[in-house]
């Protein structure tokens, strides 16, 4: 799984980092070409936007969320309707975060830490979900470990060796980069400690020093280029560029480590058939392995209740299963999964992980079209690359050929919270025959590991928004069917036509019609309407 990181820009340098029953209520539909433009927010959100514009809505707020408080406020009215598993297909999840411990599913068939697999499905103590990777956490790409495998057969061999060469020899430069600006900036905070003669000067004592040492002035000269791109501190430009430095050196040390090999569960990856592994451990490894704990918390976390955080759906429980590594998933891992959500109970399955090589794509495949075969939504992030999947491969999907196997596969793009033409999130892939619809993805703030809260960016994001409307629409309307529900999220949306940059490319300039299948974004407030209407 490839991460969006916020573009890190110090000195010239660049490096990219990472309707109720019986409601007369009309769904909103809103052509770009008929929304009055004068209203639309040009400020800055204000802090309780900023954590929640995601559920806000465009007609009323003018902000492209998803209107899920206006759902609630005019259609659920406090109604809980049936409750609804939701599978969190992911990284380990904090279920004990105070946002979360109410809403984790429990499988009360097993009988926890007996070693025994009383319920007899094949995973042993699986009380929350299963863990399917282990005491693992770091990994390679999915073409590092093609590679590693000398899999010359596979007919994208030779693009993975030249992919893995280019990538390696382009970190390496950013990482002499990073380094060379780090050992910049600890030299200029000296200098400008003894300067001020203080350990924590401020803006302002830099910006009252007058010397007419040269040391002195390139130190400045520093401190002011952080403080122009948004960093208060010198201490806070040492921790943005280790954070960056850590980042660069993962991806060296594992993500493109040929010699790298981080599984530990002994099964053979390409046997399908070689199952029980792994443990019933579904919690974060550590704080870092935050990933899943965000999604979980987007779609779930509990609703008015104080603390950080509100989720979309207010009567679901989290199935947590604990899949993406730091790197790239395993098929094997996600194919196996997916089914495990399917016959425990899921209703709605949330897969916020994606990658561009996928030596076993057809297991997944298969697993996806069991899901739609058996009920069950799947909503599945498009991917952070700025690509259009319909040319670049990006795996899971649901189609060989565009050919599709499932009808409830949901795919979601990113959207940003200012409508307008910089309403694509820049690092959202998008696709009008792979990607479905567009949702919510930058700067979402939700749950972090040990009752903690951020906000961060990607498709990721915006799936388990997307996930969380499929469970309130399944929640409230239990008799509608997978493919149903996928009918009313997608054909409930807003059709969007204004014209919008995309891949974060200045130059290149589409419709937004033509970026998804159905051209719209998201709208709870809508599809709840229309699903009251489907008999």
């Amino acid at each position: 799984m490839k991460m969006n990181y916020k573009p890190l820009v110090y000195l010239g340098l660049t490096a990219s980092l990472f309707v109720g029953c019986g409601s007369t209520a009309d769904i909103i539909s809103t052509p770009a070409e008929n929304i009055d433009t004068s209203p639309l927010k040009v400020s800055e959100l204000t802090e309780a936007e900023k954590k929640n514009w995601g559920h806000l809505d465009l007609e009323r707020d003018t902000i492209p969320g998803m209107a899920v408080d206006r759902a609630y406020s005019e259609i659920i009215k406090g109604k809980k309707g049936t409750k609804v598993i939701v599978a969190v297909i992911d990284s380990g999840i904090d279920i004990d975060h105070e946002d979360l411990d109410d809403v984790i599913w429990t499988n009360k068939d097993e009988i926890p830490n007996n070693g025994i697999d009383d319920d007899k499905n094949g995973y042993i103590d699986d009380i929350h979900g299963w863990n399917f990777l282990g005491d693992a956490y770091d990994e390679q790409l999915e073409y590092v470990r093609m590679i590693a495998a000398k899999d010359t057969s596979n007919p994208r061999y030779q693009e993975a060796v030249d992919l893995q060469a280019e990538e390696h020899k382009k970190w390496m430069g950013r990482k002499t980069q990073y380094d060379q600006i780090y050992q910049r900036v600890v030299s200029a905070d000296e200098t400008l400690a003894k300067a001020t003669g203080k350990k924590d000067y401020t803006k302002e004592d830099v910006n009252a020093i007058k010397s007419e040492d040269e040391a002195v002035k390139e130190a400045v000269g520093v401190a002011q280029y952080m403080y122009g791109n948004g960093i208060t501190s010198m201490t806070e430009a040492k921790k943005e560029i280790n954070n960056a430095l850590e980042s660069i050196n993962e991806r060296l040390n594992y993500y493109y480590n040929i010699n790298f090999s981080g599984r530990t569960t002994k099964d053979d990856i390409n046997d399908l058939s070689d199952t029980g592994y792994g443990n019933g451990n579904v919690k974060h490894v550590k704080k870092s392995e935050s990933h899943g704990t965000h999604v979980a918390g987007i779609i779930a976390a509990e609703r008015n209740n104080g603390l950080g955080a509100n989720g979309v759906a207010n009567n679901v429980e989290i199935m947590a299963i604990r899949v993406v590594p730091n790197g790239d998933e395993y098929d094997k891992d996600v194919a196996l999964s997916i089914r495990y959500a399917v016959d425990n109970g899921a209703k709605v399955i949330n897969g916020s992980f994606g990658k561009s090589f996928s030596p076993h794509s057809d297991w997944v495949r298969d697993a996806i079209k069991y899901a739609s075969d058996n009920d069950v939504v799947f909503v599945h992030a498009a991917g952070n690359d700025s690509n259009n999947i319909d040319v670049e491969p990006n795996f899971p999907d649901d189609n060989v050929n565009f050919v599709e196997v499932s009808n409830t596969y949901i795919r979601v793009g990113s959207l940003t919270s200012k409508y307008g033409s910089k309403m694509v999130s820049g690092f959202s892939n998008y696709g009008n025959k792979n990607v479905d619809v567009f949702a919510p993805g930058s700067q979402i703030y939700s749950t972090f590991p040990e009752n903690e809260y951020q906000a961060i960016s990607g498709t990721s994001m915006a799936a388990p928004g997307v996930a969380g409307v499929a469970a309130l629409v399944r929640s409230q309307y239990p008799k509608l069917t997978a493919a149903q529900v996928k009918q009313v999220i997608v054909e409930s949306g807003l059709p969007l036509t204004t014209k919008v940059v995309v891949g974060g490319d200045a130059n290149n300039v589409k419709p937004f019609s033509d970026l998804s299948k159905s051209g719209k974004i998201v709208n709870a407030f809508n599809a709840l309407i229309m699903a009251s209407k489907i008999k």
